[in-house]
């Protein structure tokens, strides 16, 4: 079955952008602007992917569209100005990445690729496993060794967005930025403190694997 990309944008050089690096997927589009928000992503869509431009008026509209992205477990691609880069906010409960205005056909491409397979990958199902330890997407439970771990929400959050970006180190600030958003004042030490409450619900092993990178951040090895 193909693919379906939902395509949110309200200028004409992104749409014309991706018209041509969708057109080159085998996928199924609908397009539309962001007062068309809730008629693309309404609970019957069937959708596979969520490209959307957070830019000008329509920033206003990212967290409705993170809401929405993050309650049906949609991959989601978000288009930012430069300027906007380190600021912006992705969905925590799925994969996620972001483009900056300007980026060439290939960037995009390559970065619709990867959430498209990323999306193949899953399966269709809402559970990560790695060793005894089992993820729900869905419901927003971590088992490990079938017995239920009793995370708070942002634990949860950081939790499953590492495990979902397996070698990939990221710093303090942008961990606050994809987690707590980036309208987050407080100090970036509350990731420290997390990942500290994290590990010691783990257990030993697993939490062998949430790795401190001297200097820059953490990551969660593969």
């Amino acid at each position: 079955m193909r693919k379906k990309v939902v395509f949110i944008a309200d200028s004409l050089d992104n749409a014309y952008k991706f018209q041509q690096v969708l057109s080159g997927l085998d996928v199924e589009i609908a397009a539309g602007s962001t007062v068309q928000i809730k008629k693309l992503l309404a609970p019957s869509a069937s959708v596979d992917l969520i490209v959307f431009e957070a830019r000008g008026s329509a920033r206003a509209s990212l967290g409705e569209v993170i809401a929405l992205a993050d309650d049906r477990s949609c991959p989601m691609l978000v288009i930012v100005d430069e300027e906007e880069a380190e600021r912006v906010k992705l969905p925590t409960m799925v994969s996620a990445d972001f483009v900056v205005h300007g980026a060439g056909i290939a960037e995009c491409s390559a970065r619709v690729r990867r959430l498209l397979s990323d999306v193949e990958s899953q399966g269709g199902t809402d559970l990560i496993t790695v060793e005894n330890m089992t993820i729900n997407l869905a419901t927003y439970q971590v088992t490990v060794g079938g017995n239920p771990i009793d995370f708070t929400y942002l634990e949860y959050a950081l939790l499953s967005f590492l495990v979902r970006h397996p070698g990939h180190t990221f710093s303090r600030d942008a961990l606050l930025q994809h987690v707590w958003g980036f309208d987050y004042y407080g100090g970036s030490r509350t990731v420290d403190v997390h990942v500290r409450r994290i590990r010691a619900k783990l257990g030993p092993e697993l939490a062998q694997r949430l790795e401190t990178v001297r200097g820059v951040g953490y990551l969660w090895s593969s």
